[in-house]
């Protein structure tokens, strides 16, 4: 499985439900890694979501603990072991967990491969990214030239976990 993510330089992703901040080529790349695979988020991500709704071309899975939490277009889940059960229908290359906090927790275990968007600023935040360059057995494998948007510079990365596949 795959987790994607936008950080900050302390690995932050957000801050009062929203966005540290949006970047085309960032959103344009979640879209191209994204469209036609499975998401799996939080409800609270959701609502980050354009209007709020699931995102279109992609089979949306919400984990929430709210029991009569209903979301059309999306397949609701309530548990770990639920939404890990429902997810055994799929590649696993073709899962992507997209957020937030919580769920990148709970799916750190299940997943070999991080796409992050590495934004070199620190931003006020209360949501995190687990620390991916503090855990051995994350290592890049990937990156790019660095891009800007006015006046933020930024690399698309990707880690693998080393020692399974």
């Amino acid at each position: 499985m795959n987790l994607i993510a936008a950080v900050d330089n302390r690995w932050a992703i957000g801050r009062k439900n929203e966005l540290l901040v949006r970047i085309p080529n960032d959103q344009k790349y979640f879209r191209e890694e994204t469209t036609g695979k499975v998401i799996v988020l939080g409800h609270r991500t959701l609502e980050t979501f354009p209007q709020g709704m699931p995102l279109p071309n992609r089979m949306n899975i919400i984990l929430s603990t709210d029991p009569h939490l209903r979301v059309r277009n999306a397949l609701v889940v309530h548990s770990l072991e639920e939404l890990l059960q429902e997810l055994q229908q799929y590649a696993s290359d073709d899962i992507y967990i997209a957020g937030g906090e919580s769920v990148y927790r709970q799916m750190l275990p299940y997943c070999n491969v991080a796409h992050i968007t590495k934004i070199n600023r620190v931003y006020e935040a209360d949501r995190y990214f687990p620390d991916l360059d503090r855990m051995p057995e994350w290592k890049i494998t990937r990156d790019s030239e660095e891009q800007t948007y006015f006046d933020l510079e930024y690399v698309f990365l990707q880690y693998e976990r080393q020692g399974r596949r």
